[in-house]
């Protein structure tokens, strides 16, 4: 496994293996990598003669109280996981040099970017679009692979690739989740055994409106009152917002099908946490 930290130092390399006509998959990430972004890898392996990943918490995507300076950026485990899993090279930008010191551009996807997360979080997505592009230009992959746990953040990347006609497919892959239902994310780790317990109610509430829904329930209505009961009486967990909504322009739903995903985003004690279900999984 080759180490790149230079970002013209790989795009050089992309482009001599691009002209051996050897296929790119890519799997862009924060790093303190679990079986999720493993499932990403293997995909792509699958899929690709050639895989990268990129290990780099990009500051871009933290609003000022967020948790950039704690995100856990395990490096060494990061780095055993990519090679055990034949990942062919591993881009380790450094913070200080990823971007210019003058840095000024940036991607915005409109309308997208200020509803659901975009809401409580201001200017996320344009720092995921502005660094996934900027990923994309240096990797210049065939393939990229995103987790569909992130469904807003994969809706979007979807988006800016078409409207920018970049040649890249973005391929969604299932959400990973834990023995006990719990949608894997690096921010777990921030949860108290307690809190944890108290977390699972997020993916149980899922898992009760896939019931309903598999059921024949088709208004989105009775499914949201039933989330929101599950979760609203939940001590030390706070709703940050429920959404049902179309999986193509993240606009509500009032009647469900299988292009209906619903999108959950919560605390619990501290710690964020998102999840959701596509009904086309269902349906």
């Amino acid at each position: 496994m080759l180490i790149y930290r230079n970002n013209l130092e790989l795009q050089n390399e992309t482009l001599k293996l691009k002209k051996t006509g050897k296929s790119i998959g890519f799997v862009a990430t924060m790093g303190a990598l679990h079986q999720g972004h493993i499932s990403l890898i293997e995909q792509a392996r699958k899929e690709n003669d050639i895989v990268i990943v990129s290990v780099f918490v990009n500051p871009l995507q933290f609003g000022p109280k967020e948790d950039f300076s704690k995100y856990p950026r395990p490096r060494e485990s990061d780095e055993n996981i990519c090679k055990d899993h034949n990942v062919d090279i591993l881009f380790l930008p450094e913070e200080d040099s990823f971007y210019l010191k003058d840095h000024k551009t940036y991607v915005t996807v409109e309308e997208l970017s200020e509803i659901h997360c975009g809401k409580t979080r201001p200017g996320h997505f344009k720092g995921v679009t502005t660094v996934v592009l900027k990923l994309f230009n240096i990797v210049e992959p065939d393939r990229a692979y995103f987790g569909k746990k992130d469904f807003q953040q994969l809706v979007i990347i979807k988006k800016m690739v078409a409207d920018l006609s970049l040649p890249i497919e973005v391929i969604g892959c299932p959400i990973v989740r834990d023995f006990d239902g719990i949608a894997l994310s690096s921010r777990n780790k921030y949860l108290s055994p307690e809190e944890r317990k108290t977390a699972l109610a997020i993916s149980q509430s899922l898992r009760e409106a896939a019931n309903r829904i598999a059921s024949g329930e088709k208004s989105a209505k009775v499914v949201y009152d039933l989330i929101f009961e599950k979760l609203s009486n939940k001590e030390n967990l706070k709703i940050d917002y429920i959404a049902i909504v179309d999986d193509y322009n993240l606009k509500t739903r009032e009647n469900l099908d299988k292009n209906t995903v619903i999108l959950i985003a919560a605390y619990v004690g501290s710690t964020r946490l998102i999840d959701n279900l596509h009904l086309e999984d269902i349906l």
